[in-house]
């Protein structure tokens, strides 16, 4: 099941260009979650570093798994024995799984890519294995996804390595966005005939050319898919030509679908996505940047190894609420509350390896990420997105 509706847009006024922007509802087999929305990645059936209940208490709506690492471990036997994914995690709430297509392409010389699918070595154990459109498709049941993607194959911005490769011609991006789209007939087809109840998202590839994104984007709305997903970014491209097609490709997706951006990003992507017409997001940035002691705060990015912190009482974020900055009270520095922890002390932890402090470096990140979607909610909510875009890249710059 899904049900998108639009709830309101970001229209010119009073000299307003406007943008793309749209505030919606979706309504899932395990939930409803408000958009623009950024969804958490748990890769192996978990967050890494966080307690589901923490999740929840932070504003998580939806969450990812990944197909491709969940077949291998624990297996689909053991994930069937739980009704699927939601009872073997533990949540409760919609979740989204990938095709697999990202992790396969990013084996590289261990995957061999065919029309049939893709035949490769498993990283675990050495066992050759194969996966076809239909095989995502029947994981993907077994997982009780809410939302399935179909397979694609991620076109790459560079093929083979960068001192011996060279960066994908227009003809290797059609080739692989035209199998793509047969992919997507497969996937579709498999989907259907499983009897599969919950949501099937096509892809849109085409590399970093426009007019081919422009024709799997039609194509895939000609299948009528109830979503749609905007792929082959993130993949090793300057950050100028993912903006470009970001800028180009969800606005002209339908207007009554949800629109997912695969993969990206920064807190600037995600508000200029946004205006882009996005209306979901993923990205392992703020779990991956907290394991490595970079913290996401309103007012740019903080590395707490920099031997500046050493001494530093002050919390991450002076505005921020998570448990990191405003302790279990939940009123910031900047409002008259006590630091839940300080810049010195998650300094020491990052600088002695305890786990604590990626632990809480991955809750502020994670808490930044939904509560700056919020925000965003609300600015979309009270006709204020532009005036909010404009702060928040003026509050981004100052620095921490």
């Amino acid at each position: 099941m899904l049900e998108f509706t639009v709830l309101r847009t970001d229209p010119p006024r009073d000299g307003y260009a406007g943008s793309h922007a749209r505030r919606g509802v979706l309504k899932l087999n395990h939930g409803v979650v408000q958009t623009p929305i950024f969804m958490p990645v748990g890769t192996y059936g978990t967050v890494k570093g966080v307690m589901p209940r923490s999740l929840r208490e932070m504003g998580a709506q939806i969450i990812l798994g990944n197909t491709f690492h969940l077949w291998m471990r624990p297996g689909l036997d053991v994930i069937r024995a739980f009704g699927g994914l939601h009872a073997f995690e533990q949540w409760e709430r919609p979740i989204l799984t990938d095709s697999g297509g990202f992790q396969v392409w990013s084996l590289g010389a261990m995957r061999k890519i065919t029309e049939e699918g893709v035949h490769f070595a498993s990283p675990v154990n050495g066992d050759k294995l194969f996966m076809s459109p239909e095989v995502s498709i029947q994981i993907q049941t077994a997982l009780d996804s809410d939302i399935v993607m179909q397979l694609d194959e991620c076109t790459p911005y560079w093929q083979g390595d960068k001192a011996n490769g060279h960066v994908t011609t227009e003809a290797e991006a059609r080739q692989s966005m035209e199998m793509s789209l047969r992919w997507a007939r497969r996937s579709q087809a498999e989907f259907e005939r499983l009897g599969n109840r919950n949501a099937l998202f096509g892809i849109v590839q085409g590399g970093m050319f426009e007019h081919l994104r422009e024709e799997s984007l039609q194509a895939l709305v000609e299948m009528d898919f109830p979503g749609y997903a905007v792929g082959g970014v993130s993949v090793g491209e300057p950050k100028e030509a993912m903006r470009r097609i970001m800028a180009h490709t969800p606005h002209r997706l339908p207007a009554h679908k949800p629109r997912y951006l695969m993969g990206v990003g920064t807190p600037e992507d995600l508000v200029e996505g946004v205006a882009c017409g996005v209306d979901m997001f993923d990205c392992v940035m703020p779990t991956r940047n907290a394991r490595n002691g970079t913290y996401f705060t309103r007012y740019g990015d903080l590395k707490i190894r920099n031997a500046r912190h050493k001494t530093d009482p002050r919390p991450i974020d002076p505005s921020c609420t998570c448990y990191a900055c405003a302790g279990d009270s939940g009123i910031p520095w900047h409002a008259g509350g006590r630091a839940g922890f300080s810049r010195a002390y998650l300094h020491h932890l990052d600088r002695c390896g305890e786990m604590l402090g990626p632990m809480l470096a991955t809750i502020h990140n994670l808490h930044y990420y939904l509560n700056l979607m919020q925000e965003v909610r609300d600015a979309l909510d009270a006709g204020t997105f532009g005036d909010y875009r404009q702060r928040f890249a003026a509050e981004r710059a100052q620095g921490v």
